[in-house]
């Protein structure tokens, strides 16, 4: 097989790329840069500088590099830009998408695995998120991974596309300090950008209804979303043409911001600071945790690696970016 990364010079698409070569995948890396950083990818592996926007690069990436097999992890991420800028992330996410699967269809390239997101759900009221939950978007970004999964299902069918969508939960840490995430979006760099600002840490809410009334959160460490991603390259070829698969990719276990924010001070040695607790911060479910059983039973997948692994090693490369 060859793989066609796309988005694979981001954070998340670095990993993958490095877990692809360690198993010994031919891979080559499509990228616009507009977030990502050549530096993270590993020598020896090509680079296309280009949009999913593009069809005449991406056909010429798939037929100078014999592609066979593409993960599709190039989109725009973050959820309260896309509810300022909705057309600008429906034209990346959903028009890029299509264009790749044109690509695809026309190059006769037969497996793909898509990066979709817990996004798709919304505010489930449940204790575990399965796959079958009904899928509620609250932003657009949520609505276009929802509308790529669909569209993938359709181009599955009429192309023969064999396709695996996988809806990441709360994606934290890093295999190697330099292939660490460089955005402050998420909880645990955000809480680490207060402490270096000598700022307390927020926690936004303590009056929700799980046990320390603070929102309840499904944590995965980046390297067992790459390892998903392998599992799923793998396995494609066991699915008859036309399957389309849609699978959590979390731990199955739930912990409390008030929670990871405490391990978070242990592992910085700033157990002094006390977090400030503030207002609810409006569209935020109070508990959502993956059922990961299908991607076990159909993948043979788990995740391997618990709080401190993602903490501590996303403090390292907080530490080398930061100084």
């Amino acid at each position: 097989m060859s793989w066609l990364v796309t988005g694979g010079a981001g954070y998340i698409g670095a990993h993958v790329v490095r877990a692809l070569v360690d198993d010994g995948e031919s891979v080559v890396v499509y990228d616009d840069l507009s977030t990502g950083s050549a530096e993270r990818i590993p020598e020896g592996v090509p680079l296309v500088v280009g949009s999913v926007l593009d069809r005449s690069a991406l056909d010429a990436a798939i037929r100078d590099n014999a592609v066979t097999g593409v993960v599709h992890i190039a989109a725009k991420k973050q959820v309260g830009e896309s509810v300022e800028q909705p057309l600008h992330y429906y034209r990346e996410n959903v028009t890029g998408l299509q264009t790749l699967l044109e690509a695809m269809a026309s190059a006769g390239v037969g497996r793909l695995v898509f990066s979709s997101s817990a996004a798709v759900y919304g505010m489930p009221d449940v204790d575990l998120v399965t796959e079958d939950t009904p899928c509620l978007p609250m932003s657009p970004y949520g609505e276009t991974k929802l509308v790529g999964e669909w569209l993938i299902a359709a181009a599955a069918r009429a192309h023969g596309i064999r396709a695996a969508s996988l809806r990441y939960f709360n994606v934290a840490g890093a295999a190697a300090p330099e292939l660490s995430d460089s955005g402050v979006f998420n909880l645990i760099p955000m809480v680490f950008e207060r402490l270096e600002a000598g700022e307390a840490p927020r926690v936004f809410g303590d009056d929700y209804a799980t046990p320390d009334g603070t929102c309840v959160r499904d944590y995965i460490h980046v390297a067992d979303i790459a390892s998903a991603h392998l599992a799923a390259a793998r396995r494609l070829a066991d699915f008859p043409e036309g399957t389309a698969l849609t699978l959590n990719i979390g731990r199955g276990q739930g912990s409390s911001v008030r929670e990871m924010v405490d391990r978070i001070l242990k592992v910085t040695g700033r157990q002094d600071v006390a977090p400030q607790v503030t207002e609810r911060r409006p569209g935020d479910p109070a508990r959502v945790v993956a059922s990961a059983d299908r991607a076990r039973e159909l993948l043979g997948w788990s995740a391997r690696h618990d709080l401190d692994d993602m903490i501590e090693s996303a403090w390292q490369g907080w530490r080398r970016r930061h100084g």
